[in-house]
């Protein structure tokens, strides 16, 4: 994986820790839900007309309409730690007793359903002892994780009440940079604030961004102002739908946020609430999108490999024991097509298989050698990060 040159970038919860000092940890959630599943949205709202370009206010009519659908999250969970008393440690030993601390965040989110669905992120409360779900006009509801998915950062929480406001979601498939973007949020705590811009890209990677976490996310760049505690809250367009859930920002960078498309989230949140967690499809390759310069870099390597095309998609490792391994593929294996469909590039590849259902079988067509042929494989769900070989 080629290293980013972004900066070190930082997911937007807002911490306030009681007690000790320590960094945006990873959260685990209590997903117990015992409702019976039901749609993830419901009947859309009246849509909105469409804004004049010389309308200057349509930002704020956007913002009445959706503003109430956006909630404050806060979650909080007590973590132990050493007494941290070297002399009080050596005269009590194992019996001396441990300090507690309280950790709080801030996050966003958005309701999605008028009997209490809300997506967020995942790291906004995910091991979360307490989740609080503060609405704009000042109710306060106690929250339950229905589930969360670290691989996509995106979780489900449920309030207990009917009647809510509720978003319109728009499809996220067709943006085009310039398009206006509009985010609500609660950065740094200051509840439903409102900033605009633009999209300022589309199908960022993880890899792109630099981040671990939501490594099957095609990220949406944006140059609305994103702030800690914007996590989860809505990135919307110019007819007032959420295009997106802002995630992430660059430390020290402005101008540059980050958010997860609503299909990706769409798709991965009827998982959560119908299964309690989301399955992603797994092959085991890494990737390269060839140019004559990794070529080069390839053919020159002691891998043994000789590639003499200058485009498409080659398969430069192969996980040991993975489904892609077992079927045959092998590092140097130019990917042409998957199902019949020809792809092009890494994101292309990535959608296939992401698209596809477990227990299925991908027909995944390469040129090996000089000569095309088909290899059969059947992807299993992606395994823990740790137990990637």
């Amino acid at each position: 994986m080629m290293k980013s040159p972004f900066k070190q970038p930082f997911f937007c919860l807002a911490l306030l820790l009681i007690g000790s000092s320590a960094g945006c940890a990873a959260i685990k959630s209590n997903d117990n839900a015992t409702e019976q599943p039901v749609a993830l949205t419901s009947a859309p709202p009246s849509p909105l007309p469409s804004p004049k370009l010389n309308d200057l206010d349509y930002v704020a009519q956007i913002v009445q309409r959706v503003g109430p659908a956006v909630v404050r999250i806060d979650s909080s969970r007590t973590v132990g730690q050493s007494g941290g008393d070297s002399l009080f440690e050596q005269f009590f030993g194992d019996q001396a007793p441990s300090r507690q601390r309280v950790q709080k965040g801030t996050g966003s989110g958005f309701i999605t359903t008028s009997d209490g669905r809300i997506l967020t992120n995942a790291h906004v409360v995910q091991g979360a002892d307490n989740v609080s779900v503060v609405l704009k006009d000042g109710r306060q509801f106690k929250g339950t994780v229905m589930g969360t998915d670290p691989t996509t950062d995106l979780a489900v929480v449920k309030i207990d009440a009917n009647g809510l406001p509720t978003v319109k979601l728009g499809n996220s498939d067709n943006l085009l940079p310039g398009q206006a973007a509009i985010a609500i949020g609660n950065p740094l705590g200051l509840s439903n604030t409102v900033t605009d811009g633009i999209i300022s890209a589309t199908g960022r990677s993880a890899a792109d961004v630099g981040v671990s976490a939501a490594e099957r996310v095609d990220f949406i760049q944006t140059d609305a102002a994103i702030n800690p505690g914007n996590s989860g809250g809505p990135l919307i367009n110019s007819a007032g739908e959420v295009i997106g859930i802002n995630s992430a920002i660059i430390q020290g960078a402005q101008g540059i946020g980050f958010a997860i498309p609503i299909n990706t989230a769409q798709r991965v949140a009827e998982q959560l609430v119908t299964k309690g967690k989301a399955e992603h499809p797994y092959l085991g390759i890494q990737m390269a999108e060839l140019t004559p310069e990794i070529r080069d870099q390839i053919n020159q390597s002691d891998a043994g490999l000789k590639i003499t095309q200058d485009k498409g998609v080659v398969i430069i490792a192969v996980q040991r024991n993975a489904p892609a391994a077992r079927a045959g593929l092998r590092p140097g294996d130019l990917i042409a097509g998957i199902n019949g469909t020809a792809v092009q590039t890494s994101r292309q590849v990535q959608q296939q298989v992401e698209a596809t259902t477990l227990g299925n079988t991908l027909e995944i067509t390469v040129n090996r050698n000089g000569q095309t042929q088909t290899v059969k494989v059947k992807p299993e769900p992606l395994p823990a990060r740790e137990n990637r070989e």
